[in-house]
This record gives structure tokens, C-alpha cells and sequence, in this order.
């Protein structure tokens, strides 16, 4: 049996294995391999990714529901068949944006290229977005605005090692992405790891004993700590005063926008007292280039995008990043932390609702031209931009919106915020159609499930979080009559009327470099070949002379004026604030052993012994108050639902604050209280800060919460 190299089928950090087919039908053992991501290491998630390949309800044939209502099996025909004749009645009658298309952040360059490609010219419609916009939209417009361009981390991931501090806002990858913790050992060295967090997570702990410092704000006030830390840089002359000259647009604006949130002021808004806050700057401003230090990175990630301000906040980490000199800097700079396994690259070829391959927008006439000519077509065919996830979800079944939606790559019964909506606006469908791995919540809902390929069963592309175009492997033959979603893509186009949509992967792979040539995620130069012989390729790559672009902003910036573009902002609370009868913050988040909804890791019987069910976190102070112990059961309650769980104690969180994860479905889903308040720039719904009401749940006489 042959040994494959891949890599993860989880999270962004994508790290490198080897895979090894056993005996066992479409089994398979995984080992690390050494890559720069992950050093040879691996998370409790990877070394158990090969159980999912093999879980007893994996989904194997297609699915139809009958006139009783139940999902039974049918032939691909004739479950193609069926959908191609609803779409083409619902379109006949309601017009090309009656159907609609939701993506995922897992899915392969490929998959995410054919699946934007299938919604615009085969199906026609505007109304085509994806998961991304719950993960990474907000630092996505904070970075195309400030620098021109979106790659989550311009630099190697490896380049931390060698920084002297290190500010993450709003990421917990101790958990999130254990390998990644080796990256930060320099900043721990140095003393200068800084964690913004309103919890003392697994990453905040790492700045115990020296290492570094724990900002442990209110929820939902990072950004004016922030300002706060870039007022402290601007007024203390500790800012890069010849980079803000050389290389940033408007210095002044800079200094004008954070003058008024001095850190007293910023103590009564954040709780982090302003001692901290200045220890904090002269920890990070003594690693900066600037004052001969070793360098220093600040990272997003959602505890700080996932909030009606996340573009705000983002950005205000981007100003600070600009006053200390740091982007464009040999081992400094400002990156986003990306969560999903492929949400760099499925934001960058066509599956948001805005955007052509390349990461091309869809208004761009001279962008519409090329890709038009790619795909075969008229420019004047393709649809304009369509609405953003909520948005789209909300229109669902309306009297204007889309009657059909196709689901690839994404759980929205579990992911999306506030589920009482979202399940209203799914059972308003007149066609529901997911293509899933194993009967997910949102599968189950489906009038159509078509059983695809997961990671060790398809070729394909995924693109890491530092912009690291990677090769995923074949290693075991798919189980039943799984096929891939391109075979969905290919078979309902060509009953539409549609031919052209290759299901070879390879294929699609070279129509994707031709349509993201001269784009700003140029693949054009990335090859399969070049792929497989070293796998060291970072976007954008013109040609396939070229050595690819490991680091971005050395010589400039990509803006229309060559220079870092400062973008004045400022604190406002979250859209759902406390209140008399709401008087703490609900906070969400992930956990070590699952993964987004948890549809995989929750089948996983390691994982899901070890975290088998959802639990709220609360201060011992809060607890005491509510006469409860730990394991009790608490309701939460929020103006969108409520919810009973089992508390956990703990003084990690604070006491204003209750923590639950999000990966649980059914009645443990915790999504069902959150907010989908938007983000004005990014459309960002705000899942990480609303108001909650947290009482003791009475026990009926059989041990039941009433």
C-alpha cells in the first residue's frame, strides 16, 4: 500500500501527513509529516480525522423525501433529474434568482471555483455566498481597505518565531491550532506574548509566569483597547514616525482619531486597567524594528471580527500595527489567524457573494470581461454582486427571495446565528439541497442529500492560512455511490442546458488559473507539478517562472497611491447591550476537541467522549448568587431563545461573563441565542457579545429541567 502525503482535512493551519491505507474498506492511518506549519505535530483533531472516513452513518447514496415525508434512497439520475426539473420550474416562474447558493470554507479551490462558476452560469442567479462571511469577512474589508489586498497572514507562519512580542486579539489557538503554539515560543521567551481575551483561555495561560500579559476586557470592547494601546504609542513617541512618513497616507488622521481614548478612559470602558494598557505598549513597541527590538506581530482572529464592529476592530489593529512600523517589516506585521481548513483560497475564486476567481470583484467591468471569456460567456450574462450569508438566509422563502437553495460545505442549523430564524426560513423552501459527508442538521432538513467526498477521498488544492497553495491526495476510494460535489455541479448543468463543468479536479484546476490571471490571488503560475515537487508556492504567482510571494508590502502596498491607507474608527457597544433583565455578555467560541458545527468531530467516539456535550461557563461569583453547583443546570435566555445547560465553574471567565461552544447542535446549539446583528462593511454577523439572562433551572420530578 502506497504512503500519501496531505495534509488535515480541519482547520487553516492545514498541517502536513502521510497517510497510510489499511486493510479496513476506505480506512486509513495518519502520521505528522514535517512541514513549516506544524513541525511534525499534530492536534487530538488530526491524529482522529481518518474515524470520519469510516463513521457508520456516513452517507453513501443520495437521498430523496418521499411523499411521507422521509429521506429514502434513489439513483444520482434520477435525484439529478429531479432537481433540474424543480429548478427549472421555480426559475420559469419566479426568474433566475429564485434559486440560491450556499458554500463553505472546507471545500477545495476547486469545489469553491465550480461552485461560484455553477451559480452564475448555470443556475444564473446573484444570490451565491458561503460560511466565510461568518469567519473571515470583517478582517477581509479591514485589509482591502487599509492595504489593498486580503491574504490572512502575509508572511509565513514561521516568521513568528523569531519576533520578540506578540499581540493576539481574539484567538485562541492553544486550541483553535495547538501546533501553532511552538510559533510563539520566542514571544513567551522574550516575555512577550500579550493575549486580548475576555476569558483566561488555554492561549491566555501562556502568558502566565512571565511570559507575557493577559488583557481580560469587557466583551465586546476590544476596539477601544485598542485605540487606547494606539493612543499610548502616538503620545508617547514611541510611534515609527519615518514609516508613518514614507509608507502611510494620512499620520495625522492616525493621531486624531485615537486622541481622546487615553487608557483611564479606555479603564472604565474595557476594565483593563491603564496600567496595563501602557505595559502593554512598551512590551510591544520595545520588540518593534523601530526601537531596535526583534521584531513584533499582532493577529486577529474572531473573539475580535465576529461583532457588529469587527471591521472597526480589525482595522484598529491594523492602525496600530501601522504606528509602530510593522507591516512590510522582515519578521513583523499585522495578519489575520484564518479558521476554516480553506478560508483563505474559498474567499479568493467566486463563492462570496461579490467576487469573481482571483479575487476579482463582480463589478469590475474589466474583471467581468476576462472571467466571461474564461467561462464562455458574455459579461452581460453574469449576474452583479447578490446578498451577504444572513441576508441571503433571511430572504429565503419570501415573496422576493430565492424558493430553492443548494448547501455545499456548510451546517447552517448549527453555524449561522439566531436558528429559530434560520430554521423558519429553511422549512419556507420549496427545495432544499445538501451535499454532505454524513446526515449533518442541516441534511437532514433537505428535500435532496447528495452524498461527496471528504479530504483522503478527492484531488484538490487548499490554501493555508499564510496563502500556501497546498495539494490534498487521493488515498482511499470513496465508499457506495459517493461522488463529488463537481459531479453535482456538472450533472445538474448539463440538464440545465449548461455542459462544460469538468468533474476531474485537475481540470478544474487549470480553468481556475486562467480565470484568476492578473487578479490579486493570482494562481496562473501554480501548477500541479510545481505543487508536488515542493509544495512552497504563496499566491499571488503570475507565472510559472515565478517563485511565488511568501511575504507582501516589502516594496509597497497594492493601493492606488502605493501606501498603507489609516482608516479613522471608533468604540460603540455591541447591538444587543446588557439590560435589566439581561445583565451579562453570552460569549462563543471552539473547543480543542471539535470542530465548527461538530458534524464530524461529534462522530469521532474519542472526541466525543471527551467533550460529549455543551455546558455554560460561569464565574463562582455568579454561581453563588444563583444557589448552584458545578454540573447544575442554568437556562440562558436571550431576546432570540433560550436554552438550558449544564454549568461548568470556573474562574477563567468573568463574572459578567457566561461562555458556551458552539460546535453542538439540536437543542444544545447555542446559536439559537446569538445576535445577527451585521457588521455595516464586512456583513459579519455579531455572534461573539449579546445581552443574556442567567437563572437556575428547576428540576421536574424526573431529574428534567422544567
Amino acid at each position: 500500500m502506497t504512503a500519501i502525503a496531505t495534509h488535515c482535512p480541519y482547520c487553516a493551519l492545514q498541517c502536513a501527513t502521510t497517510l497510510h491505507p489499511v486493510s479496513r474498506p476506505g480506512a486509513v492511518e495518519v502520521q505528522p509529516r514535517d512541514f513549516p506549519t506544524n513541525r511534525g505535530g499534530l492536534c487530538r483533531k488530526g491524529w482522529t480525522a481518518p474515524d470520519v472516513l469510516t463513521v457508520p452513518d456516513r452517507l453513501t447514496v443520495p437521498l430523496v423525501r418521499n411523499a411521507a415525508g422521509e429521506l429514502e434512497e434513489t439513483t444520482w439520475d434520477a435525484a439529478l433529474d429531479f432537481v433540474a426539473a424543480r429548478i427549472t420550474s421555480l426559475q420559469a416562474a419566479h426568474g433566475h434568482d429564485a434559486v440560491a447558493v450556499f458554500g463553505g470554507g472546507g471545500l477545495t479551490n476547486e469545489k469553491a471555483y465550480a461552485l461560484g462558476k455553477f451559480a452564475r452560469v448555470a443556475l444564473r442567479t446573484a444570490n451565491v455566498d458561503y460560511n466565510g462571511r461568518f469567519c473571515m469577512s470583517s478582517a477581509a474589508a479591514a485589509t482591502n481597505r487599509a492595504f489593498g489586498i486580503d491574504r490572512g497572514l502575509p508572511f509565513p507562519l514561521a516568521d513568528l518565531g523569531g519576533a520578540g512580542a506578540v499581540l493576539l486579539v481574539g484567538s485562541n489557538i492553544a486550541e483553535t491550532m495547538p501546533p501553532a503554539v511552538a510559533h510563539l515560543q520566542g514571544a513567551r521567551d522574550a516575555g512577550g506574548l500579550l493575549v486580548v481575551d475576555p476569558r483566561h483561555s488555554a492561549t491566555a495561560s501562556l502568558t502566565d509566569d512571565g511570559a507575557g500579559l493577559h488583557l481580560q476586557p469587557t466583551p465586546g470592547t476590544d476596539l477601544a483597547l485598542l485605540l487606547a494601546l494606539t493612543h499610548v504609542v502616538l503620545q508617547e513617541g514611541l510611534a515609527d514616525t519615518a514609516f508613518l512618513a514614507e509608507r502611510v497616507d494620512d499620520a495625522d488622521l492616525l493621531i486624531r482619531s485615537t486622541a481622546s481614548w487615553w487608557p483611564e478612559r479606555a479603564e472604565r470602558v474595557t476594565g483593563v486597567p491603564a496600567a496595563t494598557i501602557r505595559q502593554a505598549v512598551r512590551v510591544l513597541a520595545a520588540a518593534a524594528p523601530v526601537h531596535g527590538g526583534a521584531g513584533a506581530y499582532i493577529l486577529t482572529g474572531r473573539g475580535a471580527e465576529q461583532h457588529s464592529k469587527g471591521t472597526d476592530t480589525v482595522t484598529a489593529c491594523i492602525n496600530l500595527a501601522l504606528a509602530l512600523g510593522l507591516p512590510g517589516r522582515l519578521g513583523s506585521g499585522y495578519g489575520c489567524i484564518t479558521g476554516q481548513g480553506n478560508g483563505q483560497g474559498g474567499r479568493e475564486h467566486g463563492q462570496k457573494a461579490d467576487q469573481l476567481p482571483g479575487y476579482r470583484s463582480i463589478e469590475d467591468p474589466a474583471a467581468r470581461s476576462h472571467v466571461a471569456e474564461v467561462w464562455g460567456v458574455r459579461p452581460e450574462e453574469l449576474p452583479r454582486s447578490g446578498k451577504s450569508a444572513v441576508e441571503l438566509i433571511n430572504s429565503l422563502g419570501t415573496a422576493d427571495g430565492p424558493k430553492a437553495l443548494f448547501v455545499h460545505g456548510s451546517n447552517l442549523l448549527v453555524s449561522a446565528p439566531n436558528l429559530a430564524s434560520v430554521r423558519e426560513r429553511l422549512n419556507a423552501l420549496e427545495l432544499l439541497v445538501v451535499a454532505d459527508v454524513v446526515p449533518s442538521e442541516t441534511a437532514l432538513l433537505a428535500d435532496v442529500v447528495f452524498p461527496v467526498t471528504q479530504w483522503a477521498e478527492e484531488d484538490g488544492t487548499m490554501t493555508s492560512l499564510e496563502g500556501r497553495v497546498l495539494r490534498r491526495r487521493t488515498a482511499v476510494a470513496a465508499p457506495g455511490e459517493v461522488r463529488s460535489d463537481l459531479a453535482v455541479f456538472a450533472g445538474i448543468a448539463e440538464r440545465l442546458g449548461v455542459p462544460g463543468f469538468s468533474t476531474d479536479p485537475a481540470e478544474v484546476f487549470e480553468e481556475l488559473r486562467r480565470a484568476s490571471a492578473g487578479g490579486k490571488a493570482d494562481y496562473s503560475g501554480i501548477t500541479w507539478e510545481r505543487l508536488d515537487a515542493g509544495e512552497e508556492l504563496f499566491w499571488p504567482v503570475p507565472d510559472e517562472g515565478h517563485p511565488g510571494t511568501p511575504r507582501l508590502f516589502a516594496d509597497g502596498f497594492p493601493t492606488a497611491d502605493g501606501r498603507a491607507h489609516v482608516v479613522p474608527v471608533d468604540h460603540r457597544p455591541v447591538a444587543d447591550d446588557l439590560n435589566g433583565s439581561a445583565p451579562m455578555y453570552l460569549v462563543t467560541g471552539r473547543l480543542l476537541q471539535h470542530y465548527q458545527s461538530g458534524a464530524q468531530t461529534r462522530r469521532v467516539p474519542e472526541l466525543a467522549e471527551a467533550e460529549p456535550e455543551v455546558y455554560a461557563e460561569v464565574h463562582p461569583r455568579v454561581a453563588a448568587q444563583l444557589g448552584i453547583g458545578d454540573g447544575r443546570p442554568v437556562r440562558l435566555r436571550t431576546a432570540r431563545g433560550s436554552m438550558v445547560l449544564p454549568a461548568r465553574i470556573t474562574p477563567d471567565v468573568r463574572p459578567d461573563t457566561v461562555f458556551v461552544p458552539f460546535h453542538f447542535g439540536g437543542a444544545e446549539a447555542v446559536n439559537e441565542l446569538t445576535n445577527d446583528a451585521l457588521d455595516p462593511v464586512s456583513r459579519m454577523p455579531e455572534f461573539k457579545a449579546c445581552a443574556v439572562q442567567v437563572t437556575a433551572a428547576e428540576l421536574g420530578a424526573t431529574g428534567v429541567p422544567a
